[in-house]
């Protein structure tokens, strides 16, 4: 008798599937996507740019051994299901198959689910139902938009300039990095002064004059107003107010990657990557089943049957006090809400019990997805938050304080929050209190921040530019095109990242822009919605890309390469700096007839400090283009380790990354380590 056939994306998530269903299935894996656009057509696109964007798909290289063994599984079957990833490009894959491998709508179903356990996958067969078109093509019509800008533009960068690619969400994330640091550049810090009152269990800050805000801008102003005040205070008013402590959402794919990079050090990448494993299945003593819920989603939604089972956990392990609430969610432009929030399959597989089948990061992200998750359904916790009101000759001091009456989510939650409590004394209204110093300090205003990888994912989704499955691809294509770097975990462009954003939006700013970009993702959540045919959205956007493209082909200047000022050894015409994907390179200018490359190393002597911790390589001094020096690995851009504080030498005696000097302290790059200079 003929087996039923259910096709899956991963090989893994095969086997754990299999061993749900029994021996009336076979379940198989397309490894993924099977087809792609071809580089055929007009500009190699793929694309029938005359017959409605038509596209020309051809199998994937190295996937036709695949595409022949399904279609063979296909043949023997009873009934074939396709359960790809629960997305627009997992509806996508299914649909490719199913072209692909010849079905027809009564030999298929499609099949859903959010989490890999026996239940849910048992379930889904219950609710399978046909592709669903509009979804397809929302995915078809991203990746032809992609296909179109990627391949023009990157085309036009490496022509023109030393840029080797551009996209429809990079450059638009490349943009917001360099506008940053041109504001860092151009910010002029201004110095004001504080001053603080010293007590014996508390400090106080000078806040207002006669009940008005100040701002004190010098030196002299600042002594002027130490010199007035006198050592005794009046406490003018005490303010005590219990607050609550919001309870968190459970995480959206975004907020995932923010807190892995935040709290646990993980890249985008690598966090996706870990969840992708916890997703898909660990072997446990008895079963192997899926730890977490889809990973790839941007809904705060949780199951009614998830948030029954947490309460009850909750109920059993910390008291009825802590049984909190579902949050309503605070719904978004650009939600897609198909799926759940990122969660654990069951509350009731702690991170402890799971611990000795997982390694030491899979564990790591299990423990705040699953923590996250249990917070998110408890009691928001309770503050006392009091603020006391001291005066002194029309000088008014505030001094503030946090108490934490009651834990709540906190009880679990407590260590991947920022929260101490800062108690202050009990003062009684209008009596008085000695100061044993009063002094001011000095201060200067701060520019912006540099992005790091967890403040550019929350930018980019709350510009609603590029979706939640995008953000650590588009991460990862800046770093491998060397147009960014990365100094003390945060973005510093380099210097063709530079030029080829100002190249791009000298001729492409209406379409490489925020607004732009963001108007695009919500004509693509159209067409899913089927509110928006896919092919016109195209060819509105065709229609108004192409002659810029051809323009920018015409007028923009091609960058020269600059003369080192020696000549070429072999053939006496100028060496030229270059550019290639692994940075500057020095050459001879009568390429391709000659083609001498210098060995820098022969010329450069490198000022080595140390071994790299992260990789075999040295870390030596190097300089910005502004030449401003930093400390970074000569394996860049194989390995991004940099930092602008100069290493001692040393490893950290917990971590075993590298010490550097700030200021009078020693301290670690990576953890909380630091101690005096005195004490090397």
């Amino acid at each position: 008798m003929s087996k039923k056939l259910v096709i899956v994306e991963s090989p893994s998530k095969s086997k754990t599937i299999e061993k749900y269903l029994g021996n009336d299935y076979k379940v198989v894996s397309s490894v993924g996507h099977i087809r792609d656009l071809s580089t055929s057509g007009k500009f190699g696109l793929g694309v029938d740019l005359e017959n409605n964007f038509k596209p020309d798909y051809k199998i994937i290289k190295g996937k036709s051994k695949i595409v022949k063994e399904l279609k063979k599984d296909v043949n023997d079957a009873s009934f074939v299901y396709l359960a790809t990833d629960p997305d627009r490009e997992g509806e996508a894959i299914s649909w490719h198959l199913y072209d692909t491998l010849g079905l027809n709508k009564d030999n298929y179903k499609r099949i859903v689910f959010n989490e890999i356990t026996k239940d849910v996958i048992l379930k889904s067969f219950d609710n399978a139902r046909m592709i669903d078109d509009d979804l397809v093509k929302s995915q078809e019509a991203r990746r032809i938009l992609d296909r179109i800008i990627g391949f023009r533009l990157s085309k036009l960068m490496q022509s023109k300039t030393g840029g080797k690619s551009a996209g429809r969400v990079q450059s638009v994330a490349l943009k917001l990095i360099v506008d940053r640091e041109r504001e860092i550049q151009a910010f002029i810090p201004e110095e004001y002064f504080e001053v603080d009152a010293y007590f014996k269990d508390f400090d106080a800050k000078l806040d207002t004059y006669k009940d008005k805000k100040i701002e004190i801008k010098t030196e002299e102003d600042a002594k002027k107003i130490v010199d007035s005040l006198d050592k005794e205070f009046v406490i003018r008013d005490i303010e005590e107010k219990e607050k609550a402590k919001n309870a968190p959402y459970p995480f959206t794919t975004s907020t995932l990657q923010q807190a892995a990079s935040n709290k646990l050090n993980f890249t985008s990448k690598k966090t996706m990557s870990i969840a992708q494993k916890l997703y898909e299945g660990i072997t446990l003593k008895d079963e192997t089943v899926g730890l977490i819920s889809y990973m790839r989603t941007d809904s705060v939604r949780l199951s009614d049957e998830f948030v029954k089972s947490t309460y009850a956990f909750i109920d059993s392990n910390y008291g009825k006090d802590y049984v909190g609430y579902v949050k309503k969610s605070k719904k978004t432009e650009n939600v897609q809400d198909a799926h759940e929030a990122i969660r654990p399959t069951s509350i009731n597989r702690t991170p402890e019990n799971v611990k000795p089948y997982l390694s030491n990061d899979e564990y790591k992200l299990y423990s705040i997805i699953y923590y996250r998750a249990l917070a998110s359904l408890m009691k928001n916790a309770k503050v006392k938050a009091t603020k006391i009101i001291l005066d002194n000759n029309d000088y008014q001091f505030k001094a503030t304080g946090q108490v934490l009456v009651f834990d709540g989510y906190l009880k679990v939650y407590q260590k991947y929050e920022n929260s101490e409590d800062k108690i202050l004394p009990t003062l009684v209204k209008d009596n008085k209190i000695m100061s044993e110093k009063i002094e001011y300090s000095s201060h200067s205003t701060k520019p912006p921040s540099r992005y790091t990888e967890s403040s550019l994912i929350k930018e980019m989704e709350e510009l609603g530019i590029g979706r939640p499955s995008t953000y650590a691809k588009t991460i990862d294509t800046l770093k491998e095109r060397a147009y960014v770097q990365i100094v003390e975990k945060k973005f510093v462009p380099t210097e063709v990242g530079i030029e080829t954003t100002d190249k791009l939006q000298e001729f492409f700013k209406d379409i490489i822009n925020v607004k732009y970009t963001k108007e695009m993702e919500d004509d693509l959540d159209k067409i899913a919605d089927g509110d928006l045919v896919w092919y016109k959205l195209l060819d509105r956007f065709y229609k108004d890309f192409e002659p810029k493209v051809e323009e920018a082909f015409s007028k923009m200047e091609k960058k020269a390469p600059v003369e080192t000022g020696e000549m070429c050894p072999q053939c006496g015409n100028p060496l030229v700096i270059k550019q290639s994907k692994y940075g500057k390179f020095v050459a001879c200018s009568n390429y391709p007839e000659c083609k001498y490359i210098k060995n820098e190393k022969e010329d450069k002597e490198e000022v080595i400090i140390m071994d790299c911790p992260k990789c075999d390589g040295k870390i030596v001094e190097k300089k910005t283009r502004r030449g401003k020096i930093f400390y970074g690995c000569n394996n860049y851009p194989k390995c991004d380790f940099a930092t602008w504080d100069k290493p001692t030498g040393e490893l950290c005696p917990n971590c075993k990354s590298i010490l550097v000097e700030k200021k009078d302290k020693i301290k670690c790059v990576n953890c909380e380590y630091e101690k005096e200079k005195t004490d090397i």
